[in-house]
């Protein structure tokens, strides 16, 4: 696709990463090698497409991506996730779990 893109002109050349993803494969050594493909084109974007977790933005950027393309309830788990403190994380976890056996009846 790199070589049939004209420089002069803007682009945006679209991996469906979340997809590819899906299969088991990960996107991320194919998405910065389309990347580099890239490099010569001063107007061509790369996108991430089909984000399928929060941890997929990051990724996005790590891999150069423009753009990406993230669905309303992942960019909310971003926004409510994204630095929150991992033991915090954890006991809130625990206690939520804790609370789920509790209303179902069960004595701990």
């Amino acid at each position: 696709v790199a070589a049939a893109l004209n420089p002069a002109v803007p682009s945006v050349v679209s991996v469906f990463a979340g997809r590819i993803a899906d299969t088991g494969v990960d996107p991320m050594p194919l998405m910065r090698a389309c990347g580099a493909l890239l490099a010569d084109q001063p107007k061509a974007e790369l996108l991430w497409a089909s984000t399928r977790e929060v941890l997929n933005i990051l990724q996005a950027q790590e891999c150069g991506c423009a753009i990406i393309t993230v669905p309303h309830d992942i960019l909310a788990k971003a926004a409510k996730m994204f630095g929150q403190d991992l033991t915090e994380l954890s006991l809130d976890t625990v206690k939520m779990f804790a609370r789920d056996a509790i209303d179902c009846g069960f004595k701990l």
